[in-house]
């Protein structure tokens, strides 16, 4: 949902209590089930900033975690903050937290028949796939400068360009690491069989990421992604957000959009790969 302007009073109408205590015995073990399972899938697929930020969260099996006690960790790391929200919330919202570097939450938690896909987010693809890499200090940057740039776009009528950004990095990003490629997107870490498909499936495009590419591809949000775009690593991301878009929107604008499943001419492969055949359906850059 779309909205002009920024609203001042975010705070008060979409931010909401935790209410920890009031979880039920049977919501903790549903969170307990879907950590254990997403950690042992992560080893030796996820990117080490995710673990290392897992890590020092002190995010565990045992329960849905208190936002306070992680809000309190990851400000003295990185000066981000968890607010709880009732659910997804309008753009203007959203970015206005994230530029004041708070990460909005989602409080619930899927039931049993949703272990494996839930279109809405919740409480674990917020704090397990979202959170731990808000104490990377380049990345907690990313995100604060994606906020900033979100409440822009906005203003400017490109606010869909920028949504594919968010999409193809922080959603389902990959990074190229000397041991192959790993995870860093929260929509895949926190999907048991995403996991698995965004590095060894030979289906996918997995390319490197270009600005411009990534903006102008559209995405599905009802089936495993189609492209991966690879970054070398977070400074890339984050010097990506650095220049003013405003003079890029209207070049990409003038451009057809590029199909999800689509490779291009200018498509460069990874940096490192854990192998696999790249498939997709080419085009040629008369067709773009």
């Amino acid at each position: 949902m779309s909205m002009t302007g920024t609203r001042q009073d975010f705070a008060s109408e979409f931010t909401i209590e935790q209410e920890w205590q009031g979880y039920s015995a049977e919501e903790h073990a549903i969170w307990r089930l879907l950590f254990e399972r997403q950690q042992r899938l992560l080893v030796g697929r996820a990117c080490r900033e995710y673990l290392e930020g897992l890590g020092g969260l002190g995010v565990e099996a045992d329960g849905i975690p208190n936002f306070r006690r992680l809000s309190d960790v990851l400000d003295a790391a990185t000066g981000w903050r968890i607010v709880a929200v009732p659910g997804l919330v309008p753009d203007d919202v959203f970015f206005a937290h994230l530029a004041r570097r708070r990460f909005p939450s989602t409080c619930f938690i899927r039931r049993r028949d949703q272990l494996d896909y839930l279109q809405e987010p919740d409480v674990f693809h917020d704090i397990c796939g979202h959170v731990p890499l808000l104490m990377n200090p380049v990345f907690a940057d990313y995100m604060q400068a994606y906020g900033e740039g979100g409440l822009k776009a906005q203003g400017l009528g490109h606010l869909q360009r920028l949504a594919r950004l968010y999409w193809y990095t922080v959603e389902f990003g990959l990074i190229a690491t000397p041991e192959g490629l790993r995870i860093y997107g929260s929509g895949i870490l926190s999907s048991a069989g995403e996991s698995v498909y965004s590095l060894e499936d030979p289906r996918p495009n997995r390319v490197r990421f270009e600005l411009r590419r990534v903006m102008r591809t559209r995405y599905r949000i009802d089936a495993f992604q189609q492209t991966y775009f690879v970054i070398d690593d977070f400074q890339q991301l984050f010097d990506a957000t650095r220049p003013d878009f405003a003079p890029i929107y209207p070049d990409i604008a003038a451009l057809p959009d590029i199909e999800p499943d689509a490779r291009i001419d200018e498509d460069r492969e990874p940096h490192s790969d854990r192998g696999g055949k790249k498939m997709g359906r080419r085009i040629t850059a008369a067709q773009v």
